[in-house]
């Protein structure tokens, strides 16, 4: 009863602090989630408690139409019962309910509801099966029932971290690594599911023993039997729990030896860790770097046949030489002179003959080809590829079975996602619009060439670090005034999602200052455990996207030989009057400001934002010092796909005393907009708060939703086809116009 009580209490002290009752120490904020789980982790025989608690929570939380602690309650409940020794069918059973009544309820709590209520079931039953599958895709261990992998990329920018931070984060991750072997993680998922199976009647320390004796091979023997029982009952139609329970219980008396396995005491109910997933640090410095980390990721370099397939150099690595697939192992290529014209009527009599001298085979050879390069996919298989990327997760068959002669041959097997990058970004809103510029990138590569778009699941998590005293980039930054400025993109998820609020908004200033405490013992114990087991649990648990629009913008140019820039953003586009250079333009530019005051002369047209989503063009000419254009909303109810712009226009003022000029706000709602400096004067131009993304010596630019690369292409190939369509046809009408940013989070946006 006290236990419970404990428990009880600090539940509700969570529940407390997603209403705004923040605890009396500010140091325990964000820490109350991860205190209740380190002391589950101590003692694992209260799991059961825990889950009983968190269940009730929630049914009350559903009678009271306490919907906000719905989420969190059922995020923290799931990541108990995935680490829980053994939890019984009836609790199980609990839980699968609850989730299924929340398929009433409207998005997110359907989806979660959907997403927990699959899982359980399998869970029911094959105890032990959500752990297995975690273990095994976040560690990369070999297993052919479940060959999914997992690996979670951190991404800092040098520039916006201060170095103590970056080597903080490097040691941390380092260190989560140290202690997790294959082997190790093989023998925890073998207990792990013979303790979920098997309850107290399974002797974890004797079968510790056991398998700390066995030679590796033994273990993985042991390791890939416990994986295909579990599998195999996870996805059996009308499986039994009873039947997988005797199916684990033959193997576990088969591992233990026949004296441990009869006289061993029985100790009850042990904890096995749920070892960190596999965690890469990575400072970004080259443009194109995350994209380079993926196809690594996809097809190492230790995996290549030559040195000569994968360059070492990574400078000259380019995806023609990943899509060739290895061609230089291939055979010899024969320069053969062909009079084949490649249609069948043209073949000699003589083969067609039933007793032709030739055999089959020797026909077969004669029309195939040797040592052909790779047939480049059609538009129409690069664009399902290229769908499936932008849609879901799954990826359609790509190639077309070619006609041979006497030959039928069988469609070649989809692809298959069965890798998962999560990429983790620390900072503020400038490495966001970093990323915002590398996905693009990443886009355009994969319309012009499809490769990683079938083969990986992309995933995008977002932490807000902000250094206590920022650096000489921040200051040179002119928007860069306050650390809520820079962090628009934090704040907004924040608001939608309480669980992000409450677990990773808090590390926005604890980061820094773990990283910069001084080197003692106690330090160790709370950056080693709580920094990384914080990012496990967000890329765990956090899985429900939040999608930004990114914005195109074309940039001209006062000289008339410079070409147009063309960029993305994804939070912001500020623009200020350029100071003169030249004498002459000096004296003009006085002159102008004395009569009509600072600023210049600005032509603004507009696509106004109305309810009906009819396009309606406006212009207007105006006087400006300078304009901000915000892409991220104040409130959570707004449109993510707008455009907030404020223009500060300089209105003249005529009066007894002379001339005088006041400053006033002009607000407008838009999604595409153009301004042109009507007198030629320079402005500059600067992109997601980042003085190191400004242009200078502009004098227009243009604004747009930026488009989805594929749908570019596709749209492209189809007004070939018909010029005179001027709606979307075909395939066209079903893929996403324009690009989106998504950023996982625990709840995505609740309305």
């Amino acid at each position: 009863a006290e236990v419970e009580s404990d428990i009880l209490r600090r539940v509700r002290t969570l529940l407390r602090e997603l209403d705004g009752h923040h605890p009396a120490c500010q140091c325990d904020r964000g820490m109350l989630r991860w205190t209740l789980h380190k002391k589950i982790d101590q003692n694992p025989s209260n799991s059961s408690v825990l889950v009983r608690i968190l269940v009730k929570e929630l049914e009350r939380a559903e009678r009271g139409d306490f919907r906000h602690y719905i989420i969190p309650l059922l995020h923290t409940l799931m990541y108990t019962l995935i680490k829980a020794p053994c939890i019984s069918d009836e609790l199980c059973s609990r839980v699968y309910d609850f989730c299924k009544k929340l398929l009433t309820l409207p998005k997110p709590f359907c989806t979660i509801g959907l997403d927990y209520a699959v899982r359980l079931k399998m869970e029911r039953t094959a105890p032990g099966m959500l752990y297995q599958r975690m273990v095994i895709s976040e560690q990369n261990l070999k297993s052919d029932p479940y060959p999914y992998q997992e690996k979670i990329f951190i991404f800092a920018d040098p520039d916006l971290l201060s170095e103590a931070i970056c080597n903080a984060l490097v040691t941390d991750t380092e260190a989560a690594q140290v202690s997790q072997s294959p082997r190790a993680c093989m023998c925890y998922v073998i207990i792990h599911a013979m303790q979920a199976a098997l309850g107290e009647g399974c002797d974890v320390s004797g079968l510790k023993g056991s398998l700390q004796d066995m030679p590796a091979s033994d273990v993985e023997h042991w390791f890939r039997q416990v994986v295909a029982a579990v599998e195999c009952a996870g996805n059996e139609e009308g499986a039994d729990r009873g039947q997988h329970a005797a199916r684990l219980e033959k193997i576990y008396r088969a591992v233990l030896s026949s004296l441990q396995a009869g006289n061993a005491p029985l100790g009850g109910l042990q904890g096995t860790p749920l070892p960190n997933p596999n965690i890469s640090f990575h400072l970004w410095t080259e443009d194109d770097q995350l994209w380079k980390e993926l196809v690594l990721f996809i097809r190492p370099l230790s995996q290549s046949c030559e040195p000569d397939c994968l360059s070492q150099d990574l400078d000259n690595f380019e995806i023609q030489d990943i899509i060739s697939d290895c061609e230089c192992c291939e055979q010899t290529r024969f320069s053969v002179l062909s009079t084949d014209s490649g249609i069948e009527r043209d073949l000699p009599v003589a083969s067609e003959e039933p007793f032709a001298p030739c055999s089959a085979k020797t026909e077969q050879s004669r029309l195939q080809r040797k040592g052909g390069i790779k047939k480049k996919l059609s538009p129409l298989e690069s664009m399902a590829f290229l769908q499936a990327g932008c849609n879901g997760p799954g990826a359609k068959p790509s190639a077309k079975p070619q006609r041979r002669l006497g030959i039928a041959l069988e469609p070649a097997a989809p692809l298959q996602r069965l890798h998962t990058a999560r990429i983790v970004l620390l900072g503020d809103d400038r490495i966001l619009g970093r990323l915002a510029q590398a996905y693009h990138s990443l886009r355009k590569r994969e319309t012009r060439r499809v490769f990683l778009t079938p083969r990986l699941n992309l995933q995008f998590y977002y932490i807000p670090v902000v250094t206590g005293q920022p650096n000489t980039l921040a200051i040179a930054d002119h928007v860069a005034t306050g650390q809520e400025e820079l962090c628009e993109v934090a704040g907004y998820l924040g608001r939608a999602d309480p669980w992000y609020e409450s677990n990773i908004n808090t590390l926005c200033h604890m980061i820094p200052k773990l990283a910069t405490m001084p080197s003692s013992p106690s330090k160790h114990l709370v950056t080693d455990l709580f920094i990384t087991d914080v990012i496990a649990y967000y890329v765990r648990m956090g899985i429900q996207p939040v999608c930004f629009q990114v914005y195109a913008v074309k940039i001209f140019f006062n000289h008339p030989a410079q070409e147009p820039a063309e960029d993305v953003f994804l939070t912001e586009l500020r623009t200020q009057v350029q100071e003169s250079i030249s004498h002459k333009e000096l004296s003009t530019t006085k002159k102008k400001t004395t009569l009509d005051g600072p600023g210049i002369d600005l032509t603004v047209t507009y696509r106004k934002v109305v309810v009906s989503d009819r396009a309606k063009e406006l212009a207007m000419s105006l006087r400006s010092t300078g304009l901000v254009m915000k892409a991220i909303p104040a409130d959570e109810a707004e449109d993510l796909v707008c455009l907030n712009v404020n223009i500060t226009e300089i209105i003249r003022i005529n009066n007894l005393s002379g001339r005088s000029f006041s400053a006033v706000a002009n607000r407008l709602k838009t999604r595409n907009i153009k301004i042109r400096s009507t007198e030629q004067r320079p402005f500059t131009v600067c992109l997601d708060k980042d003085s190191r993304r400004a242009y200078r010596n502009v004098i227009s630019v243009e604004v747009s939703p930026c488009p989805e690369p594929s749908y570019c292409l596709q749209k492209t190939r189809t007004m070939k086809f018909s010029l005179h369509e001027t709606e979307d046809v075909g395939l066209v009408k079903y893929m996403p116009k324009s690009l989106l940013l998504p950023i996982n989070t625990f709840a995505g946006v609740i309305q």
